[in-house]
């Protein structure tokens, strides 16, 4: 039995899906304005909770007793924005599913606007595009302005896709695509909906619908400034048709971002502040683009595994110790290329390339295995 006599019974023709994590404050607000925005239609909302430690999925269960237009999916042991939104997808049987955030950051007001376009069959997939209203308070801040619109006009430029705002994690889609398309998406990463674009070959229709981001107002932030690497580890993906992980990509990615890091803080100590002692000054600058590599792995390419407080020093010694170990393999196979006639260069990308496998393997194995948020 309801609280609400107007709650329908029907079959929804849409699902909203809404992946959280430490967001038992926004659930039911979030419900309550949906039932204001999609006032009309048979509609549905589903929560993909990845075992939030504040009880967002029992917030969740006890609305779903009430109200059967909130259903809940607990995922245990499997951690990521995109899986869960891909998860929410397939559990739904509505004839479109859209993506809203937690968060609140989102306008659902919007939501009936992209559903009747997708209805009238002016796309197949409808994309809530982030504006900037002098009047209205940001949501967005300063770095993740410029983040959006350099994401989007690398997208256009590498994609050809014509989405003004590929970073958005707003938008809602026929669900017979995406049954399509869900064998070829990644459970990795949170730009789901760069997947889903580059996943279809440039065959989606695209609808745009503007709207203001607001500001945050409880949970987890699932983003930060470096979560373009996400997005290039994406593309990287789908350029090399899928064979390359897009965890090793966005590995591989920051290992170079460690290795400016190695070269200017070995610059600085050796000619800026004169030390004499070059093996002093090597050493320090590998300690601190281990650490480093370190930081940027945990916050990006392992986010959903990633260490916390005091348990980041054990992680980065146990790093420490693994990537030791590759830069020895480094050495020494570039070393015996070398005295084999090899050219010099081949030679130390033969190196590089067996370190950085062995350390992206030993990192997902041992560093950040599958591990229970905090």
């Amino acid at each position: 039995m309801t609280t609400d006599s107007a709650a329908p019974e029907v079959r929804p023709t849409l699902s909203v899906i809404v992946p959280t994590y430490r967001e038992a404050a926004n659930v039911p607000v979030l419900f309550e304005r949906l039932k204001t925005a999609l006032a009309g239609l048979p509609w549905e909302m589903v929560v993909v909770d990845d075992d939030s430690p504040d009880g967002t999925a029992d917030v969740a269960y006890a609305i779903a007793r009430q109200d059967p237009r909130l259903r809940c999916l607990r995922r245990v042991n499997r951690l990521g924005l995109a899986g869960a939104v891909i998860e929410g997808w397939l559990s739904s049987s509505a004839d479109y599913v859209a993506v809203i955030d937690g968060d609140l950051q989102h306008d659902e007001k919007i939501l009936p606007q992209m559903y009747a376009a997708l209805v009238a069959g002016q796309g197949d997939l409808a994309v809530g595009t982030r504006v900037a209203d002098a009047t209205a308070p940001k949501g967005f801040s300063p770095a993740r302005q410029k983040l959006s619109q350099l994401g989007a006009w690398f997208f256009r430029r590498l994609a050809g896709a014509s989405v003004g705002d590929p970073m958005s994690g707003f938008f809602m889609i026929r669900r017979d695509l995406v049954a399509r398309l869900a064998a070829r998406l990644s459970p990795d990463g949170f730009k789901i909906l760069v997947d889903v674009v580059l996943s279809a070959g440039g065959q989606l229709k695209v609808v745009e619908v503007p709207y203001v981001f607001r500001p945050r107002q409880a949970g987890e932030s699932k983003l930060s400034p470096l979560v373009g690497l996400d997005f290039l580890g994406l593309v990287a993906h789908h350029a090399t048709g899928g064979l390359l992980p897009i965890r090793f990509v966005l590995f591989a990615l920051i290992g170079g971002i460690g290795l400016v890091v190695h070269l200017i803080v070995l610059t600085t100590l050796v000619e800026a502040l004169g030390l004499d002692d070059f093996a002093a000054g090597q050493i320090a600058a590998t300690v601190v683009a281990m650490g480093s590599n370190f930081l940027l792995n945990n916050e990006i390419t392992y986010r959903a595994y990633r260490y916390r407080g005091a348990g980041m020093i054990g992680g980065f010694l146990l790093f420490a110790l693994l990537c030791s170990v590759g830069a020895i393999a480094n050495v020494d196979i570039a070393s015996w290329l070398l005295r084999g006639k090899s050219v010099w260069w081949l030679a130390g990308l033969a190196g590089a390339l067996v370190s950085v496998v062995w350390n992206y393997a030993a990192s997902a194995t041992f560093v950040w295995r599958r591990r229970r948020k905090a």
